[in-house]
């Protein structure tokens, strides 16, 4: 458990995780390697504070989530599944019980998805469960060379949760989602590649600190453009075009708008680089 005081490059006192900042790139770690770092009841309870704090701080531009000990996250906390199973309190075990308990993680998984700023999950080790979902709700998946993913639910007699009937198709299709969940198979990190669900594969021992320097790449950019992209592509599915035409004319009006994009267009004219350039970023 991180027990450590809050400093400015440690900047909230979490329970089971560690939180560091740098050049705008805030780092959340999950911290219960013994579990292959479950997500637990304080797990999640950090994940709550953790957005709390990043939208209070604008200074914050991009956001790694990653976890420690050679696991991502291995899903749900089984052992408090078999403390829920064996309690007569309808208020703790009951399919309300349930309800309520998923709509709850729901309610911060949703403000994780639409966070304003680029979410890269750095996976090394298992991504099970609903660590899988949590690394879908991400923007970009850097994966190590010993990653893994699996929709185990079904192995467990349940249905995917925390959001995977709404992201998995999205990411590998209809007919390979059903195919992942229904197997409930392991997808290693070189399948994961070629889906599509993983942006590029690194040594376990490079991996944060690329998905870190990944991160950095985008706190040179235009925080209002980048934000509201990556807000439309979310909405994409399921919008229809002339209402996605819509909020794309609203969403350049305020672009336009904005100081970033005055400053880019006038150093283009004058031959200079603009701020923010991947490519040179990436050379």
């Amino acid at each position: 458990m991180n027990t450590a005081a809050p400093t400015p490059q440690n900047p909230l006192q979490l329970r089971e995780a560690a939180l560091s900042v740098s050049h705008g790139v805030a780092t959340f770690c999950h911290q219960r390697p013994a579990s292959r770092n479950a997500l637990s009841m304080d797990l999640r309870q950090d994940y709550i504070d953790l957005l709390d704090w990043v939208q209070a701080n604008r200074g914050i531009r991009a956001l790694v989530i990653t976890g420690s000990g050679g696991s991502f996250c291995a899903g749900a906390d089984l052992k408090a599944v078999r403390e829920r199973h064996g309690s007569t309190d309808p208020e703790i075990n009951s399919p309300d019980a349930m309800r309520r308990n998923l709509l709850s993680i729901h309610a911060w998984l949703e403000r994780l998805r639409t966070l304003d700023i680029p979410v890269v999950a750095a996976v090394d080790g298992p991504a099970y469960g609903a660590g899988f979902s949590i690394a879908l709700v991400c923007d970009f998946i850097l994966a190590s060379t010993r990653a893994s993913f699996c929709m185990a639910f079904a192995k467990i007699g349940l249905v995917p949760d925390l959001g995977a009937f709404y992201l998995l198709p999205r990411a590998v299709g209809i007919p390979k989602a059903k195919e992942l969940a229904m197997t409930a198979r392991r997808v290693g990190v070189d399948e994961a590649l070629q889906l599509g669900l993983v942006h590029s594969v690194h040594a376990p021992e490079a991996l944060l600190a690329q998905a870190q320097a990944f991160a950095t790449r985008f706190t040179a950019g235009p925080r209002e453009a980048l934000g509201m992209t990556k807000s439309l592509f979310n909405k994409s599915y399921e919008t229809p075009y002339a209402t996605l035409a819509e909020l794309e004319s609203q969403a350049q009006a305020v672009a336009a708008a904005t100081p970033y994009h005055s400053a880019a267009v006038g150093a283009f004219l004058r031959g200079e680089p603009t701020a923010f350039d991947w490519d040179r970023a990436a050379a």
